[in-house]
């Protein structure tokens, strides 16, 4: 489903300049000279943080303009057809109406949780400016996707205060939040600083969980769902809208794998046997954690799904995350009961799958008028 771009470090990095590394977001750069990409780091690098150009990781750089020739906004998508049927007493069955309120019950706050890692904490420890670049568009676009949540709750007329306070009071969802939560504040804390083997690594690990588990796996059953409610010609304007959000995350989590495997190659003191075997069981458990949602939001089948559908599903989008970033699959033989789940993200459509809008929708300046 996701490509890796493996554009990364086209010659070994120089030794640092004798300066301290930059962190929190460091606004003076403490060199006059001019910056050599060479020179640049993902982490702890001492080149200024203000200069963009020279690239060193082009990568980046290409995946932010492609973020910003996806841009679109809520509003654009027309929700009446989604209002009336959900008005319609006899428009969805109750499993189907529970499938919607659990999934922004979750996505909600999933996407501000996803911001404030990003801006308060992400952000301050990355010394790449183009991919510094990157996490801004992002921490964008995750308000773009709360921004969708909101705009779903107030069309259908649900109950607000419900939806949006499912994270404490919806076991399925709060125990998601609950394991993201600490990976947040360890970052998050003004006192924390990389440059150190055990800060690298709570830093690597944070963003391996935050773009391999939260939004390349705990995402997936509620994408699975919606986007199978509009293949019904159900929600159609909301399934629409999860469409180009699951574009978006797809783009978010192939940018984090590339970045954690820089650190990797730039830091390889930090992929030790322990560190793995602690990812390995951070994957664990969110396999687990994300079957128990399923079957929170699944407890009959609907939509020609059932919860078991999902323990297959979350396997191998598991074993595919973490062999993107060079680790064994842990469930061999595990398979993708939903192969249309790759249409959504790969191919490129005139039409998007509910015939509602063009789906490659792009900004006026990145189109071509040839």
């Amino acid at each position: 489903m996701l490509s890796f771009d493996d554009t990364t470090n086209q010659a070994a990095p120089r030794p640092a300049a004798p300066s301290q590394p930059h962190h929190a977001g460091s606004m003076v750069a403490h060199s006059n000279n001019r910056v050599a990409a060479v020179d640049k780091r993902i982490i702890n690098g001492t080149t200024d943080v203000n200069q963009l150009v020279p690239f060193k990781y082009k990568w980046a750089w290409e995946k932010y303009l492609a973020t910003c020739a996806n841009h679109w906004m809520p509003q654009e998508i027309n929700m009446q057809r989604d209002i009336e049927l959900w008005k319609n007493p006899n428009g969805l069955t109750d499993d189907e109406r529970r499938i919607v309120k659990r999934n922004l019950g979750f996505f909600v706050t999933a996407d501000s949780l996803a911001a404030n890692n990003i801006v308060l904490g992400t952000y301050r420890q990355i010394t790449a400016p183009e991919c510094r670049q990157f996490l801004l568009r992002q921490a964008f676009e995750e308000a773009i996707h709360t921004h969708a949540y909101q705009y779903i709750v107030e069309s259908l007329g649900l109950d607000e205060g419900e939806v949006f306070n499912a994270y404490h009071e919806v076991k399925s969802i709060r125990d998601k939040d609950e394991f993201l939560i600490p990976f947040i504040d360890t970052l998050t804390d003004p006192n924390f600083k990389t440059g150190t083997l055990e800060a690298d690594q709570a830093l690597l690990k944070s963003i391996i969980v935050f773009a391999c588990i939260m939004e390349g796996l705990f995402f997936y059953v509620g994408f699975v769902q919606i986007l199978a409610l509009g293949r019904q010609n159900k929600m159609t304007g909301a399934a629409e809208q999860y469409q180009y959000i699951l574009r978006d995350e797809s783009m978010h989590c192939n940018f984090g794998i590339d970045l954690i495997n820089t650190i990797k190659l730039e830091n390889p003191q930090l992929w030790t046997d322990s560190f793995k075997a602690e990812i390995i069981d951070l994957f664990k458990r969110a396999v687990d954690l994300e079957y128990a949602y399923a079957e929170d939001t699944m407890p009959r089948g609907v939509l020609g799904l059932n919860s078991a559908m999902f323990k297959d599903y979350l396997r191998f989008i598991a074993n595919r995350r973490m062999q993107q970033i060079g680790l064994d699959p842990l469930f061999p033989g595990a398979t993708n009961p939903f192969p249309w789940m790759s249409e959504m993200i790969d191919l490129k459509k005139e039409k998007n799958f509910f015939e509602t809008r063009v789906i490659e929708y792009q900004s006026g300046g990145a189109l071509s008028w040839d």
